[in-house]
């Protein structure tokens, strides 16, 4: 399992090889540094990476947090992620960038919805609301009946009702990484994730469509054209070779 620390940039739209628009979401991606790296042998007991992203003044932290930081002679930070199982041999004070991933590997993006503060039923779970007609006056967005008379006699727990929309933790999964710019450290994914621009967000490999996975797949599907397209041109050989 791999992945980095981000910040969502924008949306934009890009073209393939045939000309196709596709919509994708620019993340900076980097570069994230390696605060501390933990082993399943040593005193954590398990094998984690600590990345670290956006340069921050060292003011600004926690004595806790600027403490931990100065342990493993690393340089202040915004934000620290810890990544479980990392895949990448690396060690502390390493930079890693976006050219961990490559185009056509699936990641899932973390990130923090907007939020909507106070929302009705309608809008926050898209009720139809009450008729517009025949009488029905001021019921045109409420939910109606949410209880019972007699048993149990009171609403009952989980039900959908006004409330504060958005702002809680989302995972997009399996998004196609279009384009990788190193020196911009920028990545290029497919598809909407979620946050505001300038939002902090979480890219990691794919869960259900794991990079080895994906990069076997390319490849034999890179070999399979290969094969098509020389078949191909063998029986066009063949049929100029009959007209002569």
């Amino acid at each position: 399992m791999i992945g980095l620390l981000g910040k969502k940039l924008g949306h934009t739209r890009v073209y393939d090889a045939s000309g196709n628009a596709i919509a994708v979401t620019v993340v900076l991606a980097g570069p994230n540094r390696v605060m501390q790296v933990k082993v399943k042998d040593g005193r954590d007991g398990y094998n984690s990476v600590q990345l670290g992203f956006d340069d921050q003044k060292p003011q600004r932290l926690t004595k806790a947090v600027l403490g931990h930081i100065t342990k493993h002679k690393g340089a202040p930070v915004k934000r620290i992620k810890e990544f479980r199982d990392f895949t990448l041999a690396v060690k502390p004070g390493d930079i890693v960038g976006p050219d961990i991933f490559a185009v056509g590997d699936f990641v899932d993006a973390i990130g923090t919805t907007k939020g909507r503060g106070f929302e009705g039923v309608v809008a926050r779970w898209s009720f139809a609301g009450g008729d517009a007609t025949h009488g029905c006056k001021g019921w045109k967005r409420r939910s109606g009946a949410i209880g019972q008379r007699l048993f149990p006699g009171t609403v009952m727990r989980g039900m959908k009702m006004p409330g504060h929309l958005g702002q809680q933790r989302r995972t997009t999964q399996n998004l196609e990484v279009i384009q990788v710019r190193k020196d911009d450290n920028l990545l290029l994914i497919k598809g909407s994730i979620p946050g505001s621009e300038g939002d902090y967000v979480v890219i990691r490999e794919a869960k259900k469509y794991p990079i080895v996975q994906a990069r076997k797949d390319r490849e034999e599907a890179a070999k399979a054209a290969k094969a098509q397209a020389e078949a191909l041109a063998k029986v066009k050989k063949e049929a100029a070779a009959k007209k002569k």
